[in-house]
């Protein structure tokens, strides 16, 4: 019978891998980008969360019985996970050309890395939890259990924080913009937009149906990640999702100041979404710039 698994193991590995799962549930939402849909998308990011769960709850076990082996595991799974970012990346750019705006490279990178780190939450939870129900090691089960519950929460809950990025909302104002039409060019709030619209009735049709928001940065060196090609694109690619396009989107970037314009006529006409789309855009990773950073290096060259 020495194959057996104790039961203080068992309530272990189930309380950890428990635990974990719930950690990637709680960090899979359908928020205002509708991203991931239902049901396919949760049931991959779900079965990917409890596998990465399960690991990081059998390598307490592995290690307190020296099958060293088994954690040898954890290795395999960082390579899941790098997987998972990929297959993201390459799902998204294969819907690039049915969407209203492309979300761009930038916005795509950054969507799979997320999905990515968020399995290294399940399994760093499940490793906290298992961690700390065998440090406890009580002789009641639901001591153990309810210690390890609490610490691993405790541990998602700084994950989150440490992870959460910002949105174009905390670095710049959104703000309706006024949309006018000089000799069949765009213009929005004085700043030159295009001059495709062609013809009469596509002019007469911004004219009448066409909203516009226009970014203005709360500080000068927010300009360096507003006028980032792919966080514009992000930008504009959240308008469009949200209220769709019945015809023309425009972004543009008014090179005096730093002000940002996003302009379409809409399928559904509202302002209001415009603006919060806009405003809860990501921060793309590839566009921020520590300002902090940057003054203590230019100090540390003097």
């Amino acid at each position: 019978m020495g194959g057996v698994i104790p039961k203080e193991q068992i309530i272990l590995i189930v309380t950890s891998i428990v635990v974990g799962t719930i950690a990637r549930i709680l960090t899979i939402k359908e928020d205002f980008r509708q991203y991931p849909s239902y049901p396919n998308g949760y049931m991959i990011h779900l079965v990917t969360g409890f596998v990465a769960a399960s690991l990081g709850a059998i390598a307490i076990p592995a290690l307190m019985t020296k099958n060293f082996v088994a954690v040898t595991f954890l290795t395999l799974a960082i390579q899941q996970f790098r997987d998972v970012r990929k297959s993201e990346r390459e799902s998204l750019k294969d819907l690039e050309n049915t969407e209203y705006a492309y979300r761009g490279d930038a916005y795509i990178d950054g969507i799979s890395k997320t999905f990515e780190s968020r399995n290294y939450f399940s399994l760093l939870v499940a490793l906290g939890t298992a961690i700390t129900m065998q440090l406890v090691d009580s002789k009641s089960h639901w001591i153990n259990i309810i210690s390890g519950c609490v610490v691993g929460f405790i541990l998602l809950y700084i994950l989150k924080r440490f992870s959460k990025g910002k949105t174009i909302g905390d670095i710049a104002e959104v703000k309706e913009a006024r949309i006018e039409i000089k000799n069949d060019e765009l213009f929005v709030d004085g700043i030159y937009v295009s001059n495709l619209l062609g013809s009469e009735n596509a002019s007469k049709l911004f004219q009448d149906e066409g909203i516009a928001v226009v970014i203005i940065p709360k500080e000068d060196h927010f300009r360096v990640t507003l006028e980032n090609f792919g966080q514009r694109q992000a930008a504009l690619f959240e308008a469009t999702r949200t209220l769709g396009v019945k015809r023309h989107h425009f972004t543009r970037r008014d090179f005096e100041n730093g002000r940002v314009v996003i302009a379409l006529v809409p399928i559904i006409n509202d302002k209001e979404k415009l603006i919060e789309a806009v405003k809860k855009t990501p921060l793309l990773e590839s566009s921020k710039k520590s300002q902090a950073v940057m003054n203590v290096n230019m100090v540390g060259r003097k």
